[in-house]
């Protein structure tokens, strides 16, 4: 799998990027679909020797374990240099005063907790998780340069929020010459394009990546429309209940013209999705969950998928106006 470069930076990092919320301890926190390390094992090892390199979480996926198992797995891949690892803060982790957010408090707790979680001295990108509006934005700024320049991050970013809310915070550390995001993480697939109107041309005009989430709009891109999943993420995962549920129509039609150009192509409806993700210049590299051998399958082959322009044509055509959602 070939290599980009993150953004206008000069770290390197492989096209896809594994997602290792699906990995953690079924009874800590709120995913109970998650899979625990034996089970992981096999999936990280997979897309390592695929050409996958980086490797993304969070502080909050399954209260802390889905870290604990990214460091414990990747420590036996290699040399930690070899791989680019990804963690994020914002959620609440404890109880009490500066238990979540983004004061400085909180940072830099959070921080030392997930180092110490994951096992290493420093993370490749650590990212605000969401915007918080309780904190001043020079705050939040500040200590994360002061992350950077402490070398426990080599680079920071940014998850979704509102573009203004984004701008705003690059603003402020070009302001005062602190340590500026360099990647956007937000929600971006064929059922959900609205970070199209204002987020993505922000981003590529400053520069910064875009690693987007739910890049197969959490399986509805997969199969067929109306065709059940094969897991129980669906059933229990109740922040993505919450996602998808406007214009059932247009959905099913491109759904549709995801299944009809993948099979003319002989490929998986995932493998066309994913391409068509990565066909947009301003994406640096999505992230992709895998809980089943297929899932890394599908997203190396959808890496040397290149769409043609009336394919993409007919996978957006169906496409209409929605509110964004995620955060």
């Amino acid at each position: 799998m070939q290599t980009v470069r993150l953004g206008t930076t000069g770290l390197e990092i492989s096209r896809v990027v594994l997602g290792m919320m699906s990995y953690g301890r079924p009874d800590a926190g709120t995913h109970e679909w998650s899979v625990d390390i034996d089970d992981a094992r096999p999936f990280v090892r997979r897309a390592f020797d695929a050409g996958i390199t980086t490797f993304d979480t969070a502080n909050v996926y399954s209260a802390g374990t889905s870290e604990e198992i990214t460091g414990t797995l990747l420590k036996e891949l290699g040399p930690r240099e070899e791989v680019q690892i990804f963690t994020k803060v914002f959620n609440r982790m404890r109880p009490g005063r500066n238990g979540a957010g983004l004061s400085r408090a909180a940072i830099m707790h959070e921080i030392d907790a997930s180092l110490k979680r994951l096992d290493t001295d420093y993370v490749d990108l650590y990212q605000i998780h969401r915007f918080d509006p309780d904190t001043p934005v020079e705050e939040t700024m500040e200590a994360l340069h002061d992350v950077v320049k402490a070398g426990k991050a080599r680079y920071i970013g940014a998850s979704s929020m509102w573009t203004w809310q984004f701008a705003t915070m690059q603003h402020t550390a070009e302001l005062n010459r602190w340590t500026k995001f360099v990647s956007m993480q937000d929600q971006y697939n064929l059922l959900q394009r609205e970070e199209e109107r204002e987020m993505l041309p922000f981003v590529a005009a400053t520069g910064v990546g875009v690693l987007p989430w739910s890049p197969l709009a959490r399986g509805r891109l997969t199969r067929p429309w109306g065709a059940p999943s094969s897991g129980i993420r669906e059933s229990t995962d109740e922040f993505g209940k919450t996602l998808y549920q406007e214009q059932e129509t247009a959905n099913q039609q491109i759904v549709a013209a995801v299944q009809a150009i993948a099979a003319e192509r002989g490929a998986s409806m995932a493998q066309i999705a994913l391409a068509w993700v990565l066909a947009k210049p301003v994406v640096s590299a999505p992230i992709v969950g895998a809980t089943k051998e297929h899932h890394i399958d599908d997203a190396v082959a959808a890496a040397a998928i290149e769409l043609t322009a009336e394919e993409i044509g007919r996978l957006e055509a169906a496409y209409t106006p929605r509110l964004p959602e995620g955060f």
